[in-house]
């Protein structure tokens, strides 16, 4: 079976979805940007990672930036303290979900767990890590999933199944070699993990399900995940899957930054990534660090002809504030998008040799291109560009 087949119509038609993380990490806001997931040495990674949502594991490795950050900044004080701190003062899902929907969103997928093991809902068995017990006190999931179902978008989860440093108590991540030694497996955590997704299930009722990293092994095995995902699929007979449960469980394939990237093949898959290095909100992540809206519908475009779909990621401060160098993005991509997006429906990939483009400069000009119907949709970076086509071309230039 091929990606294209597994997926219903309305993913095969997607092309734009954005992932939230926003969660305790967004209180301290703090990573080193140090370059794109996949693209910076293994070996240095962890102790220098550029993932701001990954603070918790970051400040536990000795010697490291983060480290000298929290002791410095925050007296060395628990990663746990930030939840107290954590208000959620300024959180309108309406705004959010305008802007996203602005934006020309399909489909919008927070964390509802990330691997600090904070809730952000009330989830079953999770004591007092949520935020309805702490924090916020309150479910930040369904106002938003009735925000952004008011736009017209649909509401997915992305849930960490495959870490949870709050349940367990494992020496920090250092090496990848560690990840899979690292990992809560057991039936206790199988049945955890079970609980908290069927619960998502059964009060959000997800378009899409995005775990990550992997499933407990106890849940392979004993077949607690194959009875989730026959309930996932009566209660939501359209919901899709990703590729990160550790076995030959997926909908579809995808890749994040520059990981993964054999995954970019053929129809249906999806590339993830932040405006910067980081999903959860980084401070120190400025515009010269922050796609603008000519790079990011450039990254569109590119994902787009070759038969994907972007998961854009937003980090808002934990105050709910979605950041102005993130929503200029936004705000700055949303007309052109307006253009571009119904000429993604149907879409198919165009063989390498059926447009050509030329410019007076006599060098060779970037432009993507992909196939609606009986129309080349052609994205020229330049309005000198030329382009020539078998059949109607409709021609879009990426925005100034």
């Amino acid at each position: 079976m091929t990606a294209q087949s597994r997926l219903p119509e309305w993913a095969r038609d997607a092309s734009f979805g954005i992932f939230v993380h926003w969660g305790p990490y967004s209180v301290p806001a703090w990573a080193e940007p140090t370059g794109a997931w996949g693209a910076v040495p293994p070996e240095e990674w962890f102790a220098h990672n550029a993932y701001a949502e990954w603070y918790a594991n970051t400040v536990r490795i000795a010697g490291s930036p983060a480290e000298a950050h929290q002791r410095e900044e925050h007296g060395g004080a628990p990663y746990d303290s930030f939840l107290d701190r954590w208000k959620a003062e300024e959180y309108s899902p309406s705004d959010w979900a305008a802007l996203f929907a602005a934006a020309g969103a399909d489909y919008v997928i927070p964390v509802t767990k990330h691997h600090d093991g904070v809730t952000l809902w009330d989830a079953p068995g999770s004591g007092d890590l949520t935020t309805v017990a702490r924090g916020p006190k309150r479910d930040l999931l369904a106002p938003l999933a009735d925000a952004v179902r008011a736009e017209g978008i649909r509401f997915g989860v992305y849930y960490s199944g495959g870490l949870d440093w709050a349940f367990t108590d494992f020496p920090p991540l250092e090496t990848m070699e560690h990840v899979d030694d690292y990992r809560p497996v057991d039936d206790a955590y199988a049945r955890y993990a079970t609980g908290h997704v069927r619960d998502l299930i059964d009060r959000y009722r997800p378009s899409v399900i995005w775990n990550d990293i992997e499933w407990p092994d106890a849940g392979k095995a004993d077949g607690t995940l194959d009875a989730l995902m026959a309930h996932y699929r009566a209660v939501v007979p359209d919901g899709i899957v990703n590729d990160r449960w550790g076995t030959d469980l997926w909908d579809y394939r995808t890749s994040e930054y520059s990981h993964d990237t054999q995954n970019e093949a053929g129809v249906g898959w999806e590339h993830n990534r932040g405006l910067g290095f980081s999903f959860g909100f980084n401070q120190l992540e400025d515009e010269s660090l922050t796609l603008g809206p000519r790079e990011l519908a450039r990254l569109y475009a590119d994902i787009v002809s070759r038969g994907g779909r972007l998961l854009l990621n937003i980090g808002p401060k934990a105050s709910g504030e979605i950041p102005a160098v993130q929503r200029r993005t936004l705000e700055g991509i949303s007309a052109w998008m307006g253009e571009v997006k119904p000429l993604t429906i149907g879409r198919s990939p165009v063989a390498a040799d059926a447009v050509t483009a030329s410019s007076p400069s006599g060098e060779a000009p970037w432009f993507r291109a992909w196939r609606v119907g009986d129309r080349i949709v052609v994205v020229v970076d330049s309005a000198d560009t030329v382009v020539t086509a078998t059949g109607e071309v409709v021609r879009v230039q990426l925005p100034e």
